[in-house]
C-alpha cells in the first residue's frame, strides 16, 4: 500500500510539472480600458427569422436569424479605450455588435499568422462573432476612443474569457 501511495505521488508529481511547463500563460490583461454596462436583461429561448425584400437593394434579400436554446444575457456596453489602451486578448461566449463612437481603434485576430491590423474609425463597426474568436482591440492613437457594444450571451456566462497572445503579433 505504501508503495502505490508512493508511486501516485510520484506520477502526480510529474502531470503536476508537465502541466505546468507545457507554455507560459500569456493572456494579456486590459490595460487603458474602461467598460461600464448601459443596460443588461435577460431573455427566454430566442426564435426569430425575418426575411425582408427590399427590390431596390442587392442581393435584393436582407436576413436575420437569431435562434438560442436556454436563456441569454443581453448587455449593452459602453467602451473607452485611453490613448494606448487595449482590452487584451480575450473571447466571449457569444456575439458583439460593436460601434464606434469616437477616435480610432485597432482589432487584431489571434489566429492571423500576419497579424493583420483592422482599423476602425467614428462610424464603423465590427461583429465579434465570440466563441473561439480570439481577438484584441487597441487604440494605438494619442487621443481617447470610445464605442458602443452589444452583447448576448449564455445566460450566467463569464463575459470576457481571457486568451493568450496571437504569437506573431510582437506587443
Amino acid at each position: 500500500m505504501r508503495k502505490k501511495l508512493k508511486l501516485m505521488l510520484v506520477v502526480s508529481s510529474v502531470i503536476l510539472g508537465a502541466t505546468l511547463s507545457v507554455g507560459s500563460v500569456q493572456a494579456t490583461p486590459a490595460s487603458g480600458f474602461a467598460g461600464t454596462t448601459l443596460a443588461s436583461g435577460r431573455f427566454d429561448d430566442i426564435d426569430v427569422n425575418n426575411q425582408f425584400h427590399f427590390p431596390q437593394f442587392e442581393p435584393n434579400l436582407w436576413l436575420s436569424l437569431q435562434k438560442t436554446n436556454g436563456p441569454s444575457d443581453l448587455y449593452v456596453q459602453s467602451n473607452t479605450w485611453q490613448p494606448n489602451g487595449t482590452t487584451g486578448w480575450h473571447t466571449h461566449p457569444g456575439h458583439s455588435l460593436i460601434i464606434v463612437t469616437v477616435g480610432t481603434l485597432t482589432y487584431y485576430e489571434g489566429d492571423d499568422p500576419f497579424c493583420t491590423p483592422h482599423v476602425l474609425t467614428a462610424g464603423m463597426t465590427l461583429v465579434d462573432r465570440g466563441g473561439d474568436h480570439v481577438h484584441v482591440v487597441r487604440n494605438e492613437g494619442s487621443v481617447v476612443a470610445q464605442g458602443i457594444a452589444v452583447q448576448l450571451i449564455p445566460a450566467g456566462a463569464t463575459r470576457r474569457i481571457d486568451a493568450d497572445a496571437n504569437p506573431a503579433c510582437g506587443f
